[in-house]
């Protein structure tokens, strides 16, 4: 995996030197996504600077150095990923007699630009990547973005410059950047714990949507808005006007045999590679197919948590030997998990609080031990039914939706006023929702009103409306599961793997995710992923072919952390210092009043607001150091 990283100029006057030293000083602030290797490519009279650094795992050689200049000199790229079908691509542009140096996955990227231009070498391509594209003849750069939002990008302007960049802190070291913070998104960020695309925490900073390209051109000087390549909501909506009608051993073969080929494809690569196991369905899966399809065996990683509620080691150590992996797991202490909380803001960089960000960290660091590459079952729960939401989602519209929306909120209103617990004040504030995607909405709510705690800031109003993006879709489940892969997925799930790999100089690859399993999921009526209430139906199927029911079959456990009783013990005082009155108010972002209600609320135990305070410690973490 690599960092990319690059701007563009437009003062008046362009210096060599100048150009060069800046885009090595951002280059160097990714040597965590590549520490094999790093190179710089710039045009002085364009005021053009690309730079990349290497993490090598196809074609370790020179041949696979970047930027890399296309064989015709028109194309220089920058480029962060991997393109699974790069090898029968290679056949295909071989045949139209291109001839290649080396054996990298880069140099068949740049061929087939060449040989059938952006938009078509985007629709061929399959795999995981972030990508920066200067055309020498048009003057022209295109930024793009895998279909699934893998791989990162941020773009925008800094003064006078066009920068870009797989993460914030390559940007912020051009000299011209201005670190804002946008308080429209941190109104965002309050209600998803995380900052949702296109958004950034900075002002003129963007994320590039998954799926999408971005043209800039030097001519006209800014860039147009991003064009979409692929669809899930459109391939949603057609699968679900016409879904297969074939018997569900049929529909499991054909999806075990997409599964196995996504597999095999990711299974490729020059240096030692393995898997995450935690013992869920998707882990497993993908750790089965993985053996099924290696001589030897596969090695396989897990964490370990001491407090009771949050391991899974033992679990998936029976799978481990059922399939006869070379499994290493390892316990982390309380202190350990904990020890990396001062190191997330820079991990993350941008405010985002998803608590299972510290064991992804954990077991990536548990893996680089051994291996460069590590296969994960991301994109399961999101494509199949499986998170447990979706059924309480559904069954609660079902009960809600006779009632008039007024008694509803009387209702609601009656019943939060008595002391609850948190979890269940969350559950009531679902009965105040006005129609079923009001009430996902609500369900994937942290804080409800982010207003009532910002001083200023409003929650833009074209992500209010979030759920109704996807209206064409009838099904209930169906309409949250693709809300989550537009959402949820990328901007949360994604982003949490990516940086806390990279962080430890790890690639991960996701066979669950290559699209045309998506695109084969969407085909498959409701009835096929959840059954009585369960998801995930044909990924159990297609597993207890390789593993006893017996050794998955449990209820679904997340990966996650006791952060809400850290916060009464151990991490009492570093949350009590962030979350200081007078910190507050002189900060200037939050209203005070709400935060230290539910601070107290929380360490007298009359309420776990742990989920909502841990959002505005992320926050107040991340600000901390970057004061620094």
């Amino acid at each position: 995996m690599c960092g990319v990283v690059g701007f563009i100029d437009f003062h008046s006057a362009h210096n060599i030197d100048s150009l060069k030293n800046t885009v090595s000083e951002m280059n160097a602030r990714l040597v965590h996504r590549g520490p094999d290797a790093w190179g710089v490519w710039c045009d002085e009279k364009q005021g053009v600077a690309l730079a990349h650094r290497r993490l090598a795992i196809i074609d370790l050689s020179e041949h696979g150095a970047q930027p890399m200049v296309s064989s015709s000199g028109r194309y220089v790229l920058s480029y962060n990923g991997e393109i699974y079908n790069f090898l029968s691509l290679k056949v295909s542009l071989s045949e139209k007699g291109y001839k290649f140096r080396g054996t990298s996955d880069t140099e068949v990227f740049l061929a087939a630009i060449e040989e059938w231009g952006i938009k078509e070498t985007l629709r061929r391509i399959n795999g995981m990547f972030a990508f920066a594209l200067w055309d020498k003849k048009e003057r022209t750069l295109y930024l793009g973005r895998d279909r699934l939002g893998k791989k990162p990008l941020y773009y925008g302007w800094a003064g006078k410059a066009f920068v870009f960049a797989s993460e914030l802190k390559a940007l912020r070291a051009h000299p011209s950047f201005s670190a804002e913070i946008d308080r429209d998104a941190l109104a965002l960020y309050l209600r998803c714990s995380y900052v949702p695309s296109p958004r950034s925490i900075y002002k003129n900073i963007h994320k590039l949507p998954a799926a999408s390209f971005v043209v800039f051109s030097l001519d006209k000087g800014k860039d147009d808005p991003p064009v979409k390549y692929w669809d899930i909501k459109r391939v949603a909506e057609d699968a679900c006007r016409a879904p297969l009608d074939i018997p569900f051993e049929d529909a499991a073969n054909e999806l075990e045999h997409l599964l196995d080929e996504s597999v095999r494809e990711r299974m490729v690569s020059d240096v030692p590679l393995g898997v995450f196991l935690s013992g869920g369905v998707d882990s497993s899966l993908v750790t089965a197919l993985m053996q099924k399809n290696s001589v030897s065996a596969v090695q396989s990683f897990c964490i370990g948590f001491e407090e009771a509620g949050y391991n899974e080691a033992e679990d998936a150590a029976k799978i481990a030997k059922h399939l006869g992996t070379d499994h290493t797991e390892f316990y982390v202490t309380a202190e350990e998990a904990r020890n990396v909380i001062p190191d997330l803001p820079d991990i993350y960089d941008e405010p985002f609080a998803d608590p299972s960000q510290i064991p992804t960290y954990h077991v990536s660091r548990l893996a680089r031990r051994s291996v460069s590459v590590a296969l994960s079952g991301d994109g399961g729960d999101e494509s199949f039914a499986g998170y447990n939401r979706y059924q309480l989602a559904n069954n609660l519209a079902k009960g809600l939706s006779p009632l008039p929306y007024p008694v509803k909120k009387c209702i609601s209103r009656l019943l939060l006023n008595l002391p609850l617990s948190g979890r269940a004040c969350k559950f009531l504030e679902l009965v105040n929702a006005r129609d079923d995607d009001d009430l996902y909405r609500l369900l994937m709510s942290f804080w409800k009103t982010p207003e009532i705690l910002l001083k200023p800031g409003r929650e833009p109003l074209d992500f209010m409306d979030m759920p109704s993006r996807c209206p064409d879709i009838d099904n209930f489940i169906h309409r949250m599961m693709c809300v989550d892969t537009l959402h949820y997925l990328p901007d949360d799930i994604l982003v949490k793997v990516d940086r806390a790999s990279m962080a430890v100089s790890l690639e991960t690859r996701a066979p669950l995710l290559d699209y045309r399993v998506i695109e084969y999921a969407w085909k498959l009526p409701i009835a096929m992923k959840m059954h009585q209430g369960r998801g995930k139906r044909i990924l159990r199927a297609i597993l207890e072919r390789h593993v006893p029911a017996t050794l998955f079959e449990r209820p679904k456990q997340g990966f996650g952390i006791p952060h809400g009783q850290w916060l009464r013990g151990p991490l009492r005082e570093w949350a009590e210092t962030l979350l200081s009155e007078k910190r507050l108010e002189e900060e200037g972002f939050f209203n005070t009043e709400p935060i230290r209600k539910k601070w107290q609320e929380h360490v007298s135990r009359k309420n776990d607001w742990g989920y909502l305070l841990w959002s505005i410690l992320m926050f107040q973490a991340w600000l901390e150091r970057q004061k620094s």
